[in-house]
């Protein structure tokens, strides 16, 4: 597991126990190019006032892209806000066509959304938890 994925399993932790988790590679060695990072997980007992919580944190940071926290399915996915426009959705089967076009058409913004994430998962570590 990467550094990235134990930070971000750590930060998200903090907010309840996770069942779930996902961070893909941040980059392909065999085709040799950064990859659009998203981040998935689901909380065993999700709660709505913590998805409200990381919603606001990252949307007050200064990020270089637009950001945004998918609730729609079972499982939470925070992902550049460019995907979900150019996908039209995360069920929609153009979802991973979108993102290889991303990764092997747009590296500047690869980098610059790997960035934000590295920005984020410390905001996630930072935020006070709710007393329950």
């Amino acid at each position: 597991m990467s550094t990235r994925n134990m930070q971000a399993v750590r930060a998200l932790s903090r907010f309840g126990e996770l069942a779930w988790f996902k961070l893909p590679v941040e980059y392909n060695a065999v085709h040799g190019y950064h990859q659009v990072p998203y981040m998935g997980w689901r909380y065993t007992s999700p709660n709505e006032g913590i998805a409200q919580l990381i919603e606001n944190a990252v949307e007050g940071l200064s990020t270089q892209v637009e950001w945004a926290l998918d609730r729609t399915r079972r499982n939470w996915i925070l992902l550049p806000s460019r995907i979900l426009c150019e996908a039209q959705g995360l069920q929609n089967p153009a979802f991973a066509n979108v993102v290889h076009s991303i990764n092997t058409q747009d590296q500047e913004f690869c980098l610059k959304a790997l960035s934000d994430l590295d920005l984020i998962i410390l905001r996630l570590e930072q935020i006070p938890i709710p007393k329950s």
